[in-house]
């Protein structure tokens, strides 16, 4: 049986993917602050979903990863898919820094320890084969102004996933990694008060994270249009991109 660890399983597209691997006959572990809906999920699924409540900007998020990694009896695949992100035009400083707590700071906390463990236990053992997951953005691609913080903290995690993948190979490891870049999906994190063009649903979206991580993908971009946009915005030179005024949002009109 395979285990799949979730960081940030309590809503939106984690909650949904928990679901799924799940009536795969997967043991998933689920982790989040919603202590509420942590339980709605172990006990919609008693015998393949345990759970723990884990704050990624805490100092004991770690420690806490490990309990639901022994409840679970052992830890095949991380996926991390915790994150905030705000448009945040006038740069307010506490949501600037509580995007880079959770993206950056909490983001290198448990992935640096999933990686560790992995490595680990493949010289211990001799078992190889752990996969590390990420869910990033579209919004790595380029530096987007109304979302400063959000876009950098999303480079970083692909930066990190690339650097852990050449230490992976350089120090023998066997760890593998798939890094999930989604464009809009309809969860919490998106301001309710605004429209976001081509916004996908999570039962949209959740089947193709699914299947990056079952078909070992290195990067899936989610989805075709969103590449194709990605593929264009990569192409423009910072002297012109830096002058675009790159409209994210709309205002909802009633």
């Amino acid at each position: 049986m395979k285990r799949i660890l979730i960081m940030g399983a309590t809503s939106g597209m984690g909650r949904r993917v928990a679901e799924d691997f799940a009536r795969m006959g997967w043991t998933v572990g689920a982790a989040g602050r919603n202590t509420a809906a942590l339980k709605e999920l172990a006990t919609a699924f008693p015998d393949n979903i345990v759970t723990e409540a884990i704050d990624v900007t805490s100092k004991d998020a770690v420690k806490k990863m490990f309990v639901l990694v022994g409840k679970m009896g052992g830890m095949d695949v991380l996926l991390f898919n915790s994150g905030v992100g705000y448009e945040n035009e006038a740069l307010d400083l506490g949501k600037e820094i509580h995007t880079v707590e959770v993206d950056v700071v909490g983001f290198t906390r448990i992935v640096s320890a999933a990686y560790r463990y992995f490595r680990d236990l493949e010289r211990a053992t001799g078992e190889t084969g752990g996969r590390i997951a990420a869910v990033t953005s579209v919004a790595s691609t380029r530096g987007i102004a109304q979302m400063a913080s959000y876009s950098a903290s999303k480079r970083f995690q692909r930066t990190y996933l690339e650097a852990l993948e050449q230490l992976s190979h350089r120090q023998g490891a066997g760890v593998k990694f798939t890094e999930i870049r989604p464009g809009w999906v309809d969860t919490p994190l998106l301001n309710p008060e605004r429209v976001y063009p081509l916004t996908m649903s999570v039962d949209y979206v959740a089947p193709m994270i699914e299947a990056a991580i079952l078909k070992g993908k290195r990067v899936a971009t989610i989805d075709w249009r969103w590449k194709a946009i990605c593929a264009v915005w990569q192409l423009v030179p910072r002297s012109w991109w830096v002058n675009m005024d790159v409209e994210l949002s709309k205002e909802k009109t009633v």
